[in-house]
């Protein structure tokens, strides 16, 4: 197996990484070797775009109709009656 060394990583990044390591009940290298694999894991995946992501959580939330585009339409402030 192959090793890898970090230098100079910041001491709340240290912290932190040993606080979820005890979370996980494993040590903080195992920790960094999770973090790792996930990270190269999803690399191979294109990201889900915000409006995607959107829709499938609203999906069946009642919404009928599609939303318009207001591409290069001019943003007017909110009116609150006053």
């Amino acid at each position: 197996m192959a090793q890898v060394v970090v230098r100079n990583i910041d001491d709340d990044v240290k912290a932190r990484l040993k606080h979820r390591a005890a979370q996980h009940g494993w040590s903080m290298e195992e920790e960094v070797r999770q973090i790792l694999r996930k990270a190269v894991a999803e690399t191979g995946q294109p990201p889900v775009k915000i409006g995607s992501r959107m829709a499938a959580r609203f999906a069946g939330a009642g919404l009928s109709s599609d939303l318009p585009q207001l591409e290069g339409e001019a943003v007017l402030p909110m009116d609150f009656g006053r």
